[in-house]
């Protein structure tokens, strides 16, 4: 026959608690309304309000044993709650739990549990112990979706975050290339100045030196020599800033498009629309006349800055 103690580890007891509970009672029954009581409380805290791990003489909160063979049967009944008790030390302990107060002598003996309520009596601890057990299981459920869905959102956020970190730092680097490019053009067209002033000037000398030779004067001519300005400034016979807007023909592997475009869009900005719009990655237009290709260097700049306004027909590729 099973003992008490392995009685309440088949019900699913903590092995300490139930130890606990079978040295601080006279029996099954008491064990049972020892382990009901203390329920809530783990091991550690009942060690810890008892001073002791095991050895229960001088603790207060121990359940009392059953009465001994010989004691005078009585008992007393917790007028608040209705509950009855064989010893006087079962009622402090009730009191001492519950904060109750008012109990009343009773010579009512209190029977010992029959084998069916015994029965009863562990059915309806193993209920209250597996309700317990699912509202946990319950929780844990519920937590580990909310956990998943901040997991998942965090990621999201961080992706996202990446991207527009990738996007900015493609539209810095397009923007430094494209000022070098520029910078190297100007740099150009100033050595090339400087070259055609050299020439005229030495032209002019050579003139000059013939002239004196010749005894006769040398022709005044005012030369003033071209300057990187003027040799960069744009012919045009209306200037970009009187534009607002440019109309783009574009001629996609999908058939030909019309589009009207702010003057400040960026070349990104265009690529990003046909790209929502058909579904193809842009890598790069062609302009047939004048002939010039854009790539991702250029994507940063302005539709005015490279020239495509008021329109322009692009090749998307």
């Amino acid at each position: 026959m099973p003992s008490d103690l392995d009685t309440l580890l088949d019900m699913g007891f903590d092995k300490h608690k139930a130890e606990l509970a079978v040295k601080k009672s006279g029996g099954l029954q008491d064990a049972l309304e020892w382990l009901e009581i203390n329920q809530e409380r783990s091991y550690e805290e009942i060690v810890a309000s008892s001073g002791t791990t095991g050895n229960d003489d001088n603790d207060p909160d121990a359940e009392p044993a059953s009465l001994q063979a010989g004691e005078q049967a009585r008992s007393l009944v917790c007028n608040e709650c209705g509950k009855k008790f064989r010893s006087q030390a079962q009622a402090e302990f009730h009191a001492s739990k519950t904060q109750h107060v008012d109990f009343a002598e009773s010579e009512e003996e209190i029977a010992p549990l029959t084998h069916e309520e015994k029965k009863a009596r562990l059915e309806e601890l193993r209920q209250k112990l597996a309700e317990k057990r699912s509202g946990t299981s319950e929780q844990d459920k519920i937590d580990k979706t909310r956990n998943e869905e901040i997991r998942r959102k965090s990621t999201k956020e961080t992706q996202d975050i990446k991207e527009d970190l990738q996007k900015k730092k493609q539209l810095k680097e397009a923007a430094t290339k494209r000022k070098e490019k520029q910078e190297e053009v100007e740099a150009k067209a100033r050595i090339k100045a400087k070259i055609a002033a050299d020439r005229e000037q030495r032209r002019l000398k050579a003139e000059k030196d013939k002239a004196e030779r010749e005894s006769r004067a040398a022709p005044a001519v005012a030369v003033t020599a071209p300057t990187a300005s003027t040799t960069l400034s744009p012919e045009g016979s209306k200037p970009a800033s009187a534009y607002t807007e440019a109309r783009l023909r574009l001629q996609t592997s999908r058939g030909n498009l019309q589009k009207t475009f702010p003057v400040t869009t960026t070349l990104y900005e265009v690529a990003a629309a046909l790209t929502q719009q058909t579904g193809d990655e842009v890598r790069s237009f062609t302009q047939n006349f004048p002939k010039k290709t854009f790539d991702t260097v250029d994507f940063g700049a302005s539709l005015k800055e490279l020239g495509l306004v008021p329109s322009a027909s692009l090749v998307v590729q």
